[in-house]
Parts: structure tokens; sequence; C-alpha cells
């Protein structure tokens, strides 16, 4: 295995962790504001009361870009185990 070839095998590992990891903390991120927001307007100051509507909206993420998430993984790795031979010879 070269140098850049592993390089390249761990920009791409990167870039699709990153992919994968977008929607569930977008969600959390979006969420979080909302509470915040909403928590600041109130003045309840209760660390827990984020932790749920968090939780559901991750779950939601999840749910909703699940199917996608799971098919880039997949096609990641087929290419990965595919590009076996060429990394060993």
């Amino acid at each position: 295995m070269t140098r850049e070839l592993a390089i390249a095998l761990g920009q791409q590992a990167i870039e699709v962790a990153l992919l994968v990891a977008g929607p569930l903390l977008g969600a959390a991120l979006v969420t979080g504001l909302v509470v915040s927001v909403f928590q600041a307007a109130t003045q309840i100051n209760e660390m827990t009361l984020s932790f749920i509507p968090k939780l559901l909206a991750m779950a939601a993420a999840l749910v909703i870009a699940g199917p996608w998430m799971l098919s880039l993984l997949v096609d990641f790795m087929q290419r990965l185990y595919g590009a076996i031979p060429a990394m060993v010879g």
C-alpha cells in the first residue's frame, strides 16, 4: 500500500463519517437552539429540558436519513473490500 493510497483511503473514510454524522448532528444542533431560545424566553433554566427534544429529533433524523446513511456506508465498504487486491498487490 502506497502512502498516497493510504491518505486517499483515510480521506474517504473521514468524508463518509462526516456525511453519516451530519444529519444527526444537524438535528441536535437545531433542536438545541430552539430549546435554548424557548428557555431564554420563558426563563426556565432546566438542564434536562433539552434532552428529550434532542433525543426525539435525532431519532426522527435517523428514521428519515437512515436508509441514505446505511447505503452510503454499505457503498463505502463495498468499494473498500473491492480495493483490497489492489492494496495488497
